[in-house]
């Protein structure tokens, strides 16, 4: 047999698309871009968050390390 490693793709989001689903505010996603608290990438001027981390953000919060 194969050991075959299955990745799964992360499914990014944008900033608009986030904002509709949580109703959260474009200049607050972006501050928490800007000091790296959530999961994201960033192409050109557009941000895209990892929606899953960013569940995760919403129900755990900042974890101090």
């Amino acid at each position: 047999m194969q050991n075959i490693t299955v990745l799964k793709m992360p499914m990014m989001k944008t900033i608009k698309q986030i904002m509709e689903e949580t109703g959260l505010s474009y200049k607050y996603l972006v501050k928490l871009c800007q000091q790296n608290r959530i999961t994201h990438i960033r192409t050109g001027k557009k941000y895209l968050i990892n929606y899953e981390k960013f569940i995760e953000f919403l129900n755990v919060g900042d974890r101090e390390e």
